[in-house]
């Protein structure tokens, strides 16, 4: 481990693996970022294959180490998991704070174009490019076998991300994802403060428009959605996401979990089956 490029905030062997959180001075956010890394433990003789998960509105990187109880299953798959902050923390910028689904904590995975979030509020680029460079440089991991999961803003980030860089993730999915952010209140918001009004501009990071600008050829796209979930019908709107991809003719493995809402314990619950899911494709 390259001791000038990150510091060890903390490390706790799990599984017989290590569940570390890491901290560094991002060139892209341009303040110190936050990242969980779980090492399976057959790490310790070769590079294993890594998924990264991006959690959603609110959440840090510890929200997912602690709650979703996926390092026993990734222990036995030899899968490594990565998991970023969802935003920069420490830029200081007015307002930034008062709201729970724009500023700390709500980056919505995008490269931010307006003032003062450009400055940045650019997690598009930190989660495709700096940090898969600083886990490859500094933990036993094959960043040619990656895969991509999230939780609903983080649902989005992982499958918009996927279908802008097929090269660089060959398996996806995600827990309850915000479908199509142009057309709901949360990404709206997002998408105006960050990208400004003109809504052509958000079709990049709308996963609908992503299916029928880019399509997928990759696997399918495994999405668990829980039929009690909050915000299923103002926010999430996982019917649009099935009739893109059936447009863009892109296999969807949606399954809708009867009785299950939006929070970790959905989350807990089925998180070995993506995991299985990705092992099976790195």
């Amino acid at each position: 481990m390259s001791e000038t490029a990150i510091k060890r905030v903390t490390e706790n062997l799990c599984f017989g693996g290590v569940q570390g959180v890491y901290a560094h001075t991002s060139t892209i956010t341009g303040c110190e970022m936050r990242f969980g890394v779980f090492l399976p433990p057959q790490a310790n003789a070769s590079r294993v294959p890594v998924v990264y998960w991006l959690s959603g509105l609110t959440c840090t990187e510890e929200s997912f180490i602690v709650k979703a109880g996926a390092q026993r299953i990734a222990a036995h798959l030899d899968v490594a998991i990565v998991v970023p902050d969802t935003s920069p923390r420490g830029l200081g910028i007015p307002g930034e704070g008062e709201s729970y689904d724009f500023g700390l904590g709500a980056g919505f995975y995008v490269d931010a174009t307006e003032a003062p979030w450009s400055r940045g509020y650019r997690m598009y680029s930190y989660v495709t490019k700096e940090l898969p460079a600083i886990v490859g440089e500094n933990f036993p991991v094959d960043i040619a076998r990656a895969g991509i999961f999230g939780h609903s803003m983080g649902g989005h980030g992982a499958l918009t991300i996927a279908l802008k860089n097929p090269h660089a993730y060959q398996s996806v999915s995600a827990f309850a994802p915000i479908a199509s952010p142009m057309r709901c209140p949360w990404g709206e918001k997002a998408l105006t403060g960050y990208l400004g009004p003109d809504r052509s501009r958000w079709r990049d990071y709308d996963t609908t428009a992503l299916l029928e600008d880019r399509g997928w050829r990759g696997p399918p796209l495994l999405v668990d959605q829980g039929t009690r979930d909050q915000f299923l019908e103002t926010q999430l709107k996982p019917e649009l996401l099935r009739e893109a991809s059936e447009r863009a003719g892109v296999s969807l493995d949606l399954r809708l979990r009867d009785g299950y809402d939006h929070s970790y314990f959905f989350i807990a619950t089925f998180i070995e089956d993506h995991l299985r899911f990705h092992a099976r494709h790195l």
